[in-house]
């Protein structure tokens, strides 16, 4: 690569960003028909690759969107627009790497469209989110629900973020900076803006039930390493009081991994540690995974 343009392969050709145009009509930006997934890279190398385009694949089968490609094929192709980007970071900088895909232009005089794929790179925020490391992160409930699993699926990870969108904002007017984490329509804890999160008291990790959630792969990740920990896991209907109540908590993220809540709604947690002891030693068998002191990548960006 020979320019300080990042690349992206727009419908069948790996091309500069500012190449890549969306029709006005497509209908991703019409009607938020579309499906997304987002991995991150560690040192260059992108992790669990493989898991993430298997979950896009599950995506594009529940909104019927056939790309025209196999999953092997959108791997390769991932693997060469990052290769190809990977000139353009920083020192001590990753990228998040998205796959989008939407139903395409809705032309009524087309006899057929076909699906808009893209697959590129964003550098991570690091600097901006990096306090949450030294700080921790502040998590709110606002008053807008998840949607339930009976009228959309929370497994299908769709680029219609409307609903998790206005939770956020609504989360900014009250309380600046904090992360909004919703609750289903029966009054348990869910998740969050890409978050999943966690609570640890006695011990013991309790996360909301992977029905009612999008079962990150960060999320995962963190089960099996709190498994081969002997920590126990509970999966369970968690509540509001049972958050205010904690001893730490944490959530997981594509791009966080794992990030230590200091409090639920300005009520600190019942340990003031940031992190906590568990939360530490799952940052710590994470880090070992990806052979990435990822909290020191972000605390490095401190200004």
């Amino acid at each position: 690569m020979t320019t300080n343009e990042r690349v992206a392969y727009f419908n069948g050709q790996i091309i500069p960003e500012s190449q890549a145009c969306i029709s006005i009509r497509d209908t991703g930006f019409t009607y938020g028909n579309g499906v997304f997934d987002a991995a991150r890279t560690f040192n260059g190398q992108i992790f669990k690759l493989t898991e993430h385009v298997n979950r896009l694949f599950h995506s594009l089968k529940y909104v019927d969107l056939d790309i025209g490609l196999s999953p092997d094929e959108v791997i390769q192709l991932t693997l060469e627009v990052t290769e190809q980007n990977l000139p353009l970071l920083g020192p001590n900088e990753d990228y998040w790497v998205f796959h989008r895909v939407s139903g395409g232009p809705n032309d009524p005089l087309a006899a057929m469209t076909s699906p808009t794929v893209v697959i590129e790179c964003t550098p991570l925020p690091l600097k901006a989110r990096s306090p949450l490391y030294r700080d921790g992160m502040d998590v709110a409930f606002p008053s807008v629900r998840r949607i339930p699993p009976e009228c959309l699926s929370p497994n299908v990870k769709s680029s219609n973020y409307l609903n998790l969108t206005i939770a956020h904002n609504e989360v900014q007017e009250h309380s600046p900076g904090a992360w909004a984490v919703l609750l289903d329509t029966r009054g348990f804890i869910c998740e969050g803006l890409g978050s999943n999160p966690f609570l640890v008291r006695n011990g013991k990790i309790y996360t909301p039930k992977g029905q009612y959630v999008l079962e990150g792969i960060s999320r995962q990740t963190v089960i099996e390493l709190a498994n081969k920990l002997k920590i126990p896991v509970v999966e369970d209907d968690i509540t509001p009081f049972d958050a205010y109540r904690a001893d730490e908590a944490f959530i997981t993220s594509t791009s966080l991994c794992v990030c230590p809540v200091r409090s639920f709604s300005k009520k600190p947690l019942q340990d003031e540690a940031i992190p906590g002891p568990i939360t530490q030693k799952l940052t710590e068998a994470f880090s070992q995974l990806v052979d990435c002191d990822f909290v020191g990548q972000y605390l490095a960006q401190l200004g």
